[in-house]
């Protein structure tokens, strides 16, 4: 069973820095497209950002230019490196990963900035 393991988050000031790491169990499979997504108190899911195996990048207008996404395909991991933290990106932030046409998830982390 394909598990994802994340970790970094935590409590920062408005401007400050934070880099989340997601960390699949599986060594001897490529995983496809991975991704983070994140959940604020009384609102949506909402997609962050996406890279493809390929390295191909998206991210959602919000957090363009503040933050980034990479990969390191040899261990099946994924960071997204958030600068210029903002109080509205205070949310549980989720990694996922597609493989074999199944995504997995991550536990999630909390990312709280404070004002």
């Amino acid at each position: 069973q394909v598990q994802l393991v994340e970790s970094g988050g935590g409590l920062v000031q408005a401007g400050g820095s934070l880099r989340l790491s997601c960390a699949a169990s599986i060594r001897a499979f490529s995983i496809d497209t991975m991704g983070w997504y994140r959940r604020a108190p009384g609102k949506q899911r909402e997609l962050v950002a996406v890279i493809t195996d390929g390295g191909t990048t998206n991210y959602a207008d919000a957090v363009k230019g503040r933050f980034t996404i990479s990969r390191l395909n040899a261990e099946n991991t994924v960071f997204l490196q958030m600068n210029s933290l903002k109080p509205e990106d205070t949310a549980g932030y989720y990694c996922y990963a597609d493989l074999n046409g199944l995504r997995r998830w991550g536990q999630g982390t909390q990312v709280t900035v404070s004002s």
